[in-house]
Order: C-alpha cells, then sequence, then structure tokens
C-alpha cells in the first residue's frame, strides 16, 4: 500500500508538471491542479506510515547498535524484549491518539479547506499505517521474548538501487 500510495504521487507531481508546460503552450489548459499539493502531503504521509512495519521487520530502521552489539546474547534479547515493549507503549499511543483524531474528524464532519475533501479519508490511512506499526512491534516484542529472529533479511532490498 506504501508502494502505491508513492506510485500516486509520483503520477500527481507528473501530471502537475505537464499540465504546467502544457498551459505554457495552450492558453485554454489550467497551469495546475488545485488539489496536487494537498493530496500529496496525504499520500506522504500514508508512504510513510504504511512502510514503517515492513521496515522495521525488515530491519531497516535506524538503530544505535553501541550497547546492544557489545552484551551477552541473554542480555541482548532482554534489551530486545524492553525495548520492543517500549515501541509498542509510543507507537500504541500514538495510535490511541491518531484512532480519536480521526473519529472526531468523522463525527464533526470536517473537510479541508481547499478541496472540501472530509478529512477522515486521509486520516484513516495514516491511522491505519500506524496500527499496522503496532502490530509489528506486538510481534516484535514475542520474537524477542521467546528468542525468535527479529528480522526477516528476505524482505531486505539487495542493493542500494532497490
Amino acid at each position: 500500500m506504501g508502494a502505491a500510495c508513492l506510485v500516486a504521487l509520483t503520477c500527481l507531481m507528473l501530471g502537475e508538471v505537464l499540465l504546467r508546460a502544457l498551459s505554457d503552450i495552450f492558453p485554454w489548459v489550467p497551469s495546475d491542479i488545485p488539489v496536487a499539493w494537498e493530496y500529496s502531503s496525504y499520500l506522504m504521509a500514508a508512504a510513510f506510515t504504511f512502510g514503517a512495519a515492513m521496515t522495521l521487520r525488515a530491519g531497516g530502521h535506524i538503530r544505535v547498535t553501541l550497547v546492544v552489539a557489545r552484551v551477552s546474547p541473554q542480555v541482548r534479547r532482554w534489551m530486545e524484549t524492553v525495548l520492543a515493549a517500549l515501541g509498542v507503549a509510543f507507537s500504541g499511543y500514538l495510535a490511541v491518539a491518531m484512532v480519536n483524531f480521526t473519529w472526531r474528524s468523522f463525527t464533526s464532519d470536517q473537510v479541508s479547506i481547499s478541496s472540501a475533501t472530509p478529512l477522515w479519508i486521509p486520516q484513516a490511512l495514516v491511522t491505519f499505517g500506524i496500527i499496522l506499526l503496532v502490530m509489528q512491534f506486538v510481534a516484535r516484542f514475542f520474537q524477542a521474548l521467546f528468542g525468535l529472529p527479529l528480522e526477516d533479511v528476505n524482505m531486505r532490498a539487495g542493493s542500494v538501487a532497490e
């Protein structure tokens, strides 16, 4: 879903550029897509949150391993379990806050000023991505607790170009 958001974002920006170029040639062509910047921000936020859970599973998040790399496997497992529990707590708090935020937007019929888009729609996409991250942190907690592999190396990019 994150990749689909990035594709849609790319198409939207390319359409904006193409429309601007055509408007210089043909005066009757509008010079921009009025909702392009607004929808681009929605798509970018959704792409980030949808990609966060998969990135965590693949081991792609930035980590400081200065301490974790120098301790015994038992201590490392304990530390990974505690850190995953903290990840559940923080991302869970964020998920609850986003669910409440989205629900308030839905019940109050809030819409965007520039496009009249109901705000609960993009907020729900971001909220769903955060909930996926919470679920991945829960899975990581249990994997660390039972000594299972924390990351799936098959999900990693094969090269820098990927």
